[in-house]
C-alpha cells in the first residue's frame, strides 16, 4: 500500500485495504491491465454506517458515501495510478469468483493480453448475523489471468438445484484450491455446479 498516495490510502476501509495490497503485488508495477473486481458483499460496514447516520438524520459524508459504492475499490485503484484501463466490479453470490472469471475471458476473447482478477470479502456487520451461511473470514487474493497454458485452470459449469452446506466463503474456498495445488474442486451455488480443475 505504500505505492499509493497516502491522502488515498486513507480513504480505503479494511476491505480496501485488502485488496488494494494484493492488486499491487500481483500487477508488480505494470499499467494498462484490465481488472475485475469480485466480492460478495463489498464494503457493507460501511453502507451499515451510512444507513444508521441516515436513520438518525444525520447529514451524510460524501466521501463515505462514494466509498460505499461496489466500484469504489478498482476506482481508487485506477485513480491512485493514474491508469484508465478498464476495470469492472460484480458480486454474485458465492459464484463471485466464478462469474469473475467469465468476464475477464470475455475481456481476454476481446484482446487483452492479461487480465487482474482480485477476489475479497470480510465479515459482516453483527446485525447480519442471523442470516450468516458460514463464518465470513477477511480475505483478499489476486490472480493476473492470461491465455491458457501448460498449467491452466478449467472451469466447467453445469445445471443443480441443491446448494451444498459451505464450510468457508466462495472466494476463499477457490482461493485456497488454487494454493493447495489440488487437481478439482466442485461447488454448488443452488443454481450451478461449478467444476474446477487443473490441466497440468
Amino acid at each position: 500500500m505504500k505505492a499509493m498516495p497516502a491522502m488515498l490510502r486513507r480513504r480505503a476501509g479494511f476491505l480496501g485495504k485488502m485488496a488494494l495490497e494484493v492488486a499491487y503485488d500481483c500487477l508488480e508495477g505494470r499499467s494498462g491491465v484490465p481488472t475485475v473486481f469480485c466480492s460478495r458483499h463489498g464494503d457493507v460496514a460501511r453502507a451499515v454506517e451510512l444507513l444508521s447516520d441516515l436513520a438518525r438524520g444525520e447529514p451524510l459524508s460524501p466521501m463515505a458515501f462514494g466509498m460505499a459504492v461496489h466500484n469504489a475499490i478498482p476506482g481508487l485503484f485506477s485513480i491512485a495510478r493514474s491508469d484508465r484501463a478498464n476495470y469492472t466490479a460484480l458480486a454474485a453470490g458465492t459464484a463471485s469468483v466464478e462469474h469473475a472469471l467469465i468476464e475477464a475471458c470475455g475481456l481476454l476473447a476481446d484482446g487483452a493480453p492479461m487480465v487482474l482478477l482480485v477476489a475479497c470479502d470480510c465479515p459482516l456487520p453483527e446485525l447480519f448475523t442471523p442470516f450468516e451461511e458460514y463464518e465470513e473470514q477477511p480475505h483478499a487474493w489476486a490472480w493476473l489471468v492470461t491465455p491458457a497454458g501448460d498449467d491452466a485452470l478449467r472451469l466447467e459449469w453445469e445445471p443443480c438445484a441443491e446448494a451444498q452446506a459451505a464450510g468457508m466463503p466462495g472466494s476463499l474456498e477457490v482461493g485456497a484450491f488454487h494454493a493447495s495445488g489440488a487437481r478439482k474442486l466442485e461447488r454448488c451455488d443452488g443454481r450451478l455446479r461449478w467444476s474446477w480443475s487443473r490441466d497440468a
